[in-house]
Order: C-alpha cells, then structure tokens, then sequence
C-alpha cells in the first residue's frame, strides 16, 4: 500500500478526478435549478432579516440620544416599542428563511443521493471489482451530508454580505476615521483565511478517504464474519480495524486542529482591531467630536459585524470540506461505465445465441477469450465444463451483459446484444447462481423481486413447480416470514428454492444456471432436478456443470480449456473418445456415479481398498 503523509490507503480511486473551482460551482448551480422559487424567497428573507438586525443598534442609539436629550417619554417608548417590534420580525424572518432554506438543501442532498446511487447501479460489474462497496456507500452518504452543509454555509455567507452592507453605511456617516480603522483589519483578515484554502481542502479529502476506508472495513468485517470466527480471527480482525480507525482518528484531527488555528487567530485580531476603535472612539468623545450614543452605535455594529465578517473569512477554509465532498461525490457520477446498450427491443426472443469471434479480458494483455466461436440453438440445454480459470463464469456474465467484451460479437436471435435494450433483454434472461442471495425481507417478496406484479397464487405456483409448499407452511408465518440478511433464518437448500422460484415466476427465455444444485442435499437436490427439468423445457438452458446428473442429460456439453472450446458432445460420445472430458469426468465427476459407489464397495469387499 503506497503512503502519503505517513498515512497508507488514502489514495485516490480510479474514476477519482480533479475538478476546478469553477467547475464545481458551476454543477453545484445546476442543482439548484430546479429550486430557484425557493432560492428567490430564501434570499428575500435573508435580506428582510439582514435589515431587521442591522437597524437595530441604530434604534438603540437613538433611544440613548432621547435619554440624553430627556425627551418626551413617550418618544422613548416609542423607540422602544420598536425595537421589540423589529427583533420579532427579525425572528419571523429569520424562521421563513431557514425553514425554506433548510428544505431546499435538503431536497437538493436527497436529488444528489438519488442520482449517485442510480449512477453506481447502472454501473457494469467489472466497477465493483475494482472498488469497495463501503467506499462508495461512504460518498453517497457521508460526503452528501458534508455537501448539504456547505451548501446551508454558502446561504449563510448571503446573508452576512447582505449585513455587512446594511450595518457599514451608518458606520461610515458616523465616522470615516474610525470606518478606516475597522475597513484596514479586513484584508488583513482576508488574507490571513485564504492562506488557509489549499491545505484545508487538501486535508478535507484525506479526512473523508480515512473515513470511507473505516465504512469499507467494517462492512467487509460484517459480511465475512462466520469466516472470522471459524479461524478464530476476532482480536487480529480488531487490531487491523483498529489500524484504520486509528489513522482515521489522526487524519480528522489533524484536520480539526488545523482549522481551529483560524477562528482563535481572527479573535486575536479582532481584539487588536476593537482596542484600536475604543482607543480612538474614546478620544473622539473627549473631543467633542462623536456623542456617546454615536460611538455606542458605532461599536455595536462594528461587534455586528465581526460574526459576518468571520463568516466570510472563514468560509473558503471551512467550504472546502464541502467542495472535497462534492467533487467526490461527481466523480463518482462520472464515473465510465463500459457496458453498451442499445433501444431495440425484441417483441420475443427464441434463444438462438451466437458467440462470434468473441474477444475479453479483465486485465489488458490477459485474454480470456480470443476468436471464441459458439453457436446454441433455440431450446437447446448446454452444459459448460472445465477446470477453475477455463472461463465457464465469463461466458454466462458477458451474456448477462455484466462485463463487455471487447472484440467480436454476441448475438440473441440474430442481433447483437449491443443493440438490445439492456432492461428488456434481461427481463428474457433468467438467472440463478450457486450462492443465492436473499434480501432482508419477506419469502414473497423475494420471489416478486423480478415481477413485482405478479399475485399471491403466482407466488404459491413458481414454489410448488419448484419444489412444493411444505415447508413454507410449516413456518410460523408462512410466506410472510422474514428472512433476514442473506437469508440467514433458512437453510442453504431452502434459500435455492426461493431463488429458483424467482427466476421460474420471470419466466425467462434464456435460463443460465450456476449448477443450482451444487449446494443442496441430496433430497432438495432431487426436488430442484424435477422443476429443472420442467422449466428448461422449451428454453435455451446454459448450465455451468458441477454435478454428473446434470452432464448427463443435456443436449451438448462444451469442454473449455483456458477459454478454447476443445470438445463439444454428449456425455457418452465424449467418453468415448478418452481425451479432455474424459479425464475431467474421472476427476471431478466420477465419484459421484453409482458405478463408482459400486467398484468401491467391491474393492472394500476384496480388501484391495
């Protein structure tokens, strides 16, 4: 793992880039598009709440120029009542432009999430090959929430421009020496902020990468936990997550504690720029050239104005934690997905699947397949055999449309796969793997994953073709049972039978199976054997083969050997001939015959075994 700043696994991601300032405004602007109405009463209320604090020192000073005078009292009741009545408005302001601002945001951060995460689930495979799902989880989430903070902060800095400009024109009609004074500390304070931008947007990345990392790490920890107990891994497994949470700790603090250098260093400028304005303000007074309730006036706006004068100095600083998370995140928006797809759509797809010249590779320069060439008829059930590596998987995942090949052509009844609509095609593709993966949700709702339309009787159909209902009626609540994550309440066998029942309710025209029967006992094997036989009828059927009664009674095998088909046949035709199936058949597929149990129990009984 490469280290920066003594830190390890904080690089970039491979889809990360550089995005200009410009840039970056410019998308953020797009998303408040849709929003400007809102916007227009946000900035509104800003400014009515802007003007309701700013003339306030001013009708304090009036008050203290009739306690002067001894004016009538009413007057000063006056001006008091006033006060009150524009604090409250203040207040009724300040509520109207929150709320609506803090709407906006929000529905703004909702659309972003929405977009990204729509974004990552068009991605092709191959993308979660190369990047941690708890990375990418961590920029949905995590960096959104960062952005949608940025932005209240970015609404906020209008708000103190807005002040800064209501409450610095009686302060420069009051006194254009002491305006001087206060406007000679504000480049000082400017400068000394800015210096801050490319070392606290630097260190905000680095923050947000340690803790995607952690949201990474914990997430893989959860999902292989039985692993981690089986080998007895629990305290090694903690000392790594606690490596990551540790560099995660040091990397948010050193961020922290370089940005809490700012607003200590402006309040000690601040204090040398309010002892300079009491300083001369005192003198002016002796002099006789302010009132009291002139320099009041004037140090209270001047203390008004700090808090918006800290904002703006202060925003670039803090803002580029939000600019960090918002290039992270459209970065990911940005990502490349390679899979192509076309708009045509086939009214019905027969099965006919043609593999021509077909070149892929997941590593350049590493060719699984080069010139493959297989033609599968429509009805046609064909088994793909061959030892780890030969390129079974590839094949059913690039007639998935889960990677893209890079050379040749697959076709479906005479058209490329590239032209088809991907989400038709794949509604005519059924697929079921060797693990099954449940959702943490309901048995029926599992099963209408693919067809949310369909009934409770379809339901009960797609489970008795598939192996009957018995044992979802023995459950307490039948199939509204809720099945955890992963399905952990129910047993590997019964978990294949909710995923065949699945695939059998799409009904699909295409069925591509991972040997589903791979991990199941014996009798549940039997009951998934029958409904197989059943819905590969009439269907163009590939089997990734694992089990001997499944070569058995295909129509052709295909024998692959580091992605060359080097024979194709039946079962008895291929041992016949005593070449490749035929060892593979004696390695792999062998001991699971009846005359392999046979020849062992007469060797037993010889004592030659």
């Amino acid at each position: 793992m490469s280290r920066r700043m003594g830190y390890f696994g904080l690089d970039e991601e491979g889809y990360d880039r550089i995005y200009s300032d410009r840039e970056l405004f410019t998308r953020v602007i797009k998303l408040f598009k849709p929003y400007r109405r809102s916007m227009a009463i946000v900035i509104t209320f800003i400014c009515l709440s802007s003007v309701t604090y700013g003339l306030t020192p001013y009708l304090m000073s009036l008050i203290i120029k009739q306690l002067e005078l001894k004016s009538d009292p009413l007057i000063l009741v006056f001006f008091i009542i006033s006060t009150l009545i524009l604090n409250s408005l203040g207040y009724i302001f300040n509520y109207v432009n929150r709320r609506t601002g803090n709407r906006m945001v929000y529905s703004v951060c909702y659309n972003l999430r929405r977009h990204t995460n729509l974004r990552v689930l068009e991605q092709d495979l191959s993308f979660f090959d190369k990047y941690p799902t708890g990375r990418i989880v961590s920029r949905i989430n995590s960096d959104g929430q960062k952005f949608g903070g940025s932005v209240t902060m970015f609404t906020e800095l209008i708000s103190s421009f807005l002040m800064l400009i209501i409450v610095l024109i009686p302060m420069i009609f009051i006194s254009l020496l002491l305006t001087g004074v206060f406007m000679l500390m504000v480049p000082i304070v400017f400068a000394f902020t800015l210096s801050f931008r490319k070392v606290a947007r630097r260190k905000s990345v680095y923050g947000q990468r340690s803790l995607a990392q952690v949201n990474a790490f914990v997430q893989e920890s959860m999902a292989g936990i039985q692993i981690i107990k089986s080998f007895r891994q629990e305290e090694s497994q903690f000392d790594n997550f606690q490596a990551i949470n540790d560099q995660s700790f040091r990397v948010n603090m050193s961020r922290a504690l370089y940005l809490s250098i700012l607003f200590p260093s402006l309040d000690i400028l601040i204090a040398v720029l309010y002892a300079l304005l009491i300083f001369f303000g005192g003198n002016f007074i002796l002099q006789g050239v302010l009132s009291g309730s002139d320099i009041y006036l004037f140090l209270q706006s001047s203390l008004i104005l700090f808090a918006p004068l800290l904002q703006i100095a202060g925003f670039w600083p803090q803002f580029q934690e939000g600019l960090s998370a918002a290039e992270r995140i459209f970065a990911l928006q940005d990502s490349q997905s390679y899979i192509k797809q076309g708009d045509y759509v086939l009214d019905s797809i027969k099965g006919k699947i043609e593999f021509e010249n077909l070149g892929f590779e997941y590593v350049p320069e590493k060719p699984v397949f080069k010139d493959f060439n297989l033609e599968i008829q429509p009805g046609e059930t064909v088994a793909i055999v061959g030892h780890t590596g030969a390129g079974k998987s590839s094949l059913t995942k690039i007639l998935l449309r889960l990677y893209e090949f890079q050379s040749g052509d697959v076709r479906i009844d005479g058209h490329s796969i590239r032209d088809i609509s991907l989400t038709e095609f794949r509604r005519s593709v059924g697929f079921i793997p060797q693990v099954p993966f449940l959702w943490a949700d309901t048995i029926k709702n599992n099963i209408t994953y693919g067809s949310p339309d369909a009934t409770r009787e379809d339901v009960i159909w797609s489970l008795e073709q598939s192996g009957g209902m018995e044992w979802i009626k023995n459950l307490d609540n039948g199939l509204e049972t809720y099945v955890l994550e992963r399905g952990k309440v129910l047993s590997m066998g019964q978990r294949q039978l909710i995923v065949f029942a699945r695939v059998l309710l799409q009904n699909p025209s295409i069925l591509i199976l991972d040997e589903a029967t791979a991990s199941v006992d014996p009798f549940t094997e039997l009951q998934i054997q029958e409904a197989m036989e059943k819905v590969m009828r009439g269907r163009t059927t590939i089997v990734i083969a694992h089990r001997l009664t499944t070569v058995r009674n295909v129509d052709r095998i295909i024998v692959l050997d580091h992605g060359r088909i080097v024979e194709e046949g039946n079962h008895e035709n291929l041992m016949q001939r005593n070449g490749y199936y035929a060892r593979l058949y004696n390695t792999y597929f062998r001991h699971q015959s009846y005359e392999f149990i046979e020849e062992i129990k007469s060797k037993q009984t010889e004592g030659t075994f």
